[in-house]
């Protein structure tokens, strides 16, 4: 384990959604913030930057965890940057789809 990372935030890093599931189940929060980072747009910013790096296909595991964990999907990290900005950014489109579902769900039940 990283001395650098809380341990939700490592398992972001490590791309581990299995472990961040473990955490978030435990009662970790899903909008933690540390780095300047929450969990989902230092999840979105690894799927994207571990594509870019080692040209496999981006993933959506660690962004689905999150969202299904009740993570925001529109909260901003203290730099001002929605986990959609950084979807766009890497053009990590099965992440846009999944923000985008769930901000509809939450403007659909606040109706």
């Amino acid at each position: 384990m990283s001395d650098y990372w809380t341990p939700a935030h490592q398992a972001v890093e490590q791309e581990d959604a299995e472990a961040l599931a473990r955490l978030l189940a435990a009662g970790f929060d899903p909008d933690e913030v540390f780095g300047n980072v929450t969990l989902l747009t230092h999840a979105i910013d690894v799927e994207g930057d571990g594509s870019l790096q080692s040209g496999d296909p981006l993933t959506v595991h660690s962004t689905a965890v999150l969202l299904a964990f009740g993570a925001d999907p529109e909260l901003a990290d203290p730099d001002g940057r929605t986990p959609m900005d950084m979807a766009h950014r890497y053009g990590h489109d099965l992440a846009v789809k999944l923000l985008q579902a769930h901000i509809s769900r939450r403007a659909a039940d606040i109706r």
